[in-house]
């Protein structure tokens, strides 16, 4: 391991500032506006891509310090929560966002879709769960801030959303945001809506089960680690 530690912080903190930079007010609009919408996120995903490889390989090249050492139950734990987690992100990338970018107000009246009333924020609480479970599971300074900082931003970003929507949404947020919630499950947990398994897709539910397998047999060949040699 031929990396240190503090090259891995500058990636992560690189990689999760580009995207708060990049979405903020200040500089999305001018720069959608000069390139054009689609340019702009052809733009954003290449640098997000560039950053993301060297939080990747520096990563790989960071010495080991040991924090902690996860019992057999923390990593029973994130094999379960994985499934959550598979599930959905399957679902999100599936369907267009309310939440999306860029997001027509005129969304906000259409129904939602299953996964949408378990969070409007599928995708993101995905990477959310898989980023916390694997920090948990790891128990070394480089993971916890690899996957605390993909988690961080994940979470941060569905907080970050919210904000944005509920100003260019006006009126239609309350409506939209009374249908579903930003924590999985805490609307059906509420009363507010119901979760049906059927409308969130068997398909779309296998697929995440799909998902779930090829992250866990792939992994060990991949990563280099066997989740299932607890």
């Amino acid at each position: 391991m031929s990396g240190s530690l503090a090259e891995l912080l500058l990636a992560a903190v690189a990689f999760a500032g580009s995207h708060v930079l990049l979405s903020s007010a200040p500089v999305r609009g001018p720069l959608a506006r000069a390139l054009g919408e689609w340019p702009f996120v052809g733009l954003y995903s290449a640098i997000s891509l560039g950053l993301f490889m060297w939080l990747v390989g520096a990563y790989g090249d960071a010495p080991l310090v040991e924090l902690w050492t996860a019992p057999a139950g923390v990593r029973y734990l994130a094999l379960g929560v994985m499934v959550v987690a598979s599930v959905l992100v399957a679902g999100g990338l599936s369907l267009a966002s309310p939440t999306g970018v860029p997001l027509k107000p005129a969304a906000a009246g259409a129904p939602l879709p299953g996964i949408f009333k378990v969070t409007r924020h599928p995708v993101l609480w995905g990477i959310g769960l898989w980023a916390v479970v694997h920090a948990m599971a790891n128990g070394d300074l480089a993971s916890l801030i690899l996957f605390g900082s993909l988690g961080v931003l994940a979470l941060g970003g569905t907080v970050h959303i919210d904000r944005k929507k509920r100003t260019t949404m006006g009126g239609d947020w309350e409506a939209f945001a009374g249908a579903t919630s930003n924590v999985p499950f805490a609307a059906i947990a509420a009363g507010r809506t119901r979760l049906s398994l059927k409308e969130i897709g068997y398909g779309r539910l296998a697929a995440g089960l799909v998902l779930y397998m090829v992250l866990l047999l792939g992994h060990e060949a991949v990563i280099g680690v066997a989740p299932l040699a607890l």
